[in-house]
């Protein structure tokens, strides 16, 4: 689904999905409130969602969308599409659960990746905006809310689980971690889904948020 206020960013998105033989837009939506009314129906697996809309934001109604969504776990993945001066915009969006973001300027190519990627479950990190995001917070930037005491769960993560944890929260890929810790790859991934688990969270993204929320990472 793509839900963008102007005709002119949704046409030229359908022009470049269109031609891709594995994505279908199944419904187009002007506002918020169009889009949570056009989900029930369209059951899209991947939403495009812009921030700044009439009627109805991005934000909210992408809070809406998965909340409702919060029993069968099957509804759509929400990627914001975004600019770097609504930095404010993606520490909420991370919060609500959104699967990803991606610059409005990004190449198409981008962007047919990012549906492939929220698709297979996985999160969108870019890491030009996933590091400007973690930068702006680290220094002090508004946006994510820290909690006086970490939960429990944290007790269960072993020593390089939690290395792994740390390095997730600097907007490191699994590459980038695997060189870090100088392991391969693939136990980097099997690392990063124990922590998943037992932090029971959804993604990479919540774990970012997770670790700057639990002062696990210093400003």
């Amino acid at each position: 689904m793509l839900v963008d206020d102007q005709e002119m960013v949704r046409a030229g998105f359908r022009m470049l999905l269109d031609v891709e033989p594995d994505i279908t837009i199944v419904a187009e939506a002007g506002d918020g409130a169009e889009a949570i009314r056009l989900v029930p129906a369209a059951k899209p697996d991947v939403i495009l969602m812009d921030v700044q809309m009439p009627r109805m934001n991005g934000l909210e109604a992408t809070k809406a969308i998965l909340e409702s969504d919060t029993d069968s776990g099957s509804g759509p993945k929400v990627v914001i599409l975004t600019t770097f001066e609504e930095d404010e915009y993606i520490f909420e969006a991370l919060q609500l659960g959104a699967s990803g973001f991606l610059l409005k300027n990004a190449p198409a190519e981008d962007l047919v990746d990012a549906i492939r990627v929220v698709f297979a479950g996985d999160a969108l990190l870019d890491p030009a905006v996933t590091r400007r995001v973690i930068g702006s917070f680290a220094s002090g930037g508004a946006g994510l809310r820290r909690v006086a005491d970490p939960p429990s769960q944290l007790g269960s993560l072993t020593d390089r689980e939690h290395e792994v944890l740390m390095l997730l929260a600097r907007g490191l890929t699994n590459g980038e971690i695997a060189a870090e810790l100088i392991l391969g790859e693939a136990t980097i991934k099997t690392y990063v889904s124990n922590v998943l688990s037992k932090l029971q969270l959804r993604d990479r993204i919540q774990a970012v948020v997770f670790a700057y929320e639990n002062n696990l990472v210093d400003r």
